[in-house]
């Protein structure tokens, strides 16, 4: 995901949001840190993580059959980058199968029984945390990592005038 791919104009009439999605699918202030992840067989990860586990596909840049960028927004903030892999990227990106990720969600549980449903590699059962989160994590089929809980992480500190 380096400039010069961003920058590609479109190749598809994939490369917009879905005419329901918000022109922002971000409730607060657009993601500061995009976690990136490359795939064996990127437009089959991106199916997956927008038809089933409920990303929004915002961006979809196709350079033959090739994903040369894809952006997909987390409908209550945040949202990861990827593309096909190239083994000539490894100094920057992981192996497929490599990423892992925390995803914070309201609907912790209402997820769960979703992604349960539709069969999806549970890794680690829905649970309350001493810490106070509720979570689980799930495998894609890549193998990447993804954990779904509601811990919003600590109270950032208070900064000197």
């Amino acid at each position: 995901m380096d400039t010069t791919e961003k920058q590609q104009q479109p190749q598809s009439a994939s490369t917009s949001a879905p005419a329901s999605a918000p022109a922002s699918a971000s409730a607060g202030r657009a993601p500061d840190v995009w976690p990136t992840l490359q795939a064996n067989d990127a437009p089959a990860l991106i199916d997956f993580l927008v038809g089933t586990v409920g990303f929004l596909r915002t961006a979809v840049y196709e350079d033959g059959d090739r994903v040369a960028h894809a952006e997909l927004d987390w409908p209550e903030g945040g949202a990861v980058m990827l593309g096909s892999y190239d083994e000539k990227s490894q100094d920057w990106c992981l192996k497929p199968g490599t990423f892992g990720a925390y995803v914070v969600t309201d609907h912790v549980d209402d997820l769960y029984q979703r992604l349960t449903a539709a069969g999806v590699e549970i890794i680690r059962e829905i649970e309350d945390q001493p810490y106070g989160s509720r979570e689980f994590a799930i495998a894609d089929p890549e193998g990447n990592k993804w954990s779904f809980g509601t811990y919003r992480g600590a109270p950032r500190p208070e900064q000197p005038s």
